[in-house]
């Protein structure tokens, strides 16, 4: 089972693996060129990995994405176009994971939750990374 995608004119606006999804091997769902690498870690009993560590390498980023990986409770992650305009409403429970590529986003807390968050860094503080936005709620389809 594939994850999700939101896309929009050509462009990944956002990408899901609910919890039930299951691989039979490790599968990254992102392109290798995406700055960030989202997919599902699988092996069988008995592997071993061995020790290692990644090379260092400079990397230039231009885009900040943001995952969630949901621990408890109900969350809908709205995703705008980049004029606006609402393109879908994604509704995450536990162990549901999303992947915030592209485009504005809000999230609207259904029931108290609990989530990892992971992102880029670093942080430049709320004032430097975040820019709010007026939207559109109708939705484009």
């Amino acid at each position: 089972m594939k994850p999700e995608s939101v896309e929009y004119q050509g462009i990944r606006y956002a990408e899901v693996i609910r919890a039930d999804t299951q691989v039979d091997q490790t599968q990254f769902f992102s392109p290798p060129e995406s700055s960030f690498q989202f997919g599902l870690l699988a092996h069988h009993a008995g592997f071993s990995e061995a020790p290692h560590y990644h090379k260092p390498f400079p990397r230039e980023v231009t885009d900040l994405q943001q995952m969630f990986v949901m621990q408890r409770g109900c969350v809908v992650v709205e995703l705008y176009s980049d004029d606006g305009r609402l393109l879908r409403e994604i509704e995450l429970r536990a162990g549901d994971a999303i992947v915030l590529i592209h485009g504005i986003h809000a999230l609207r807390v259904v029931e108290d939750f609990q989530a990892v968050s992971v992102k880029q860094g670093p942080f430049l503080g709320t004032e430097n990374d975040k820019v709010n936005v007026n939207v559109n709620k109708t939705s484009i389809g």
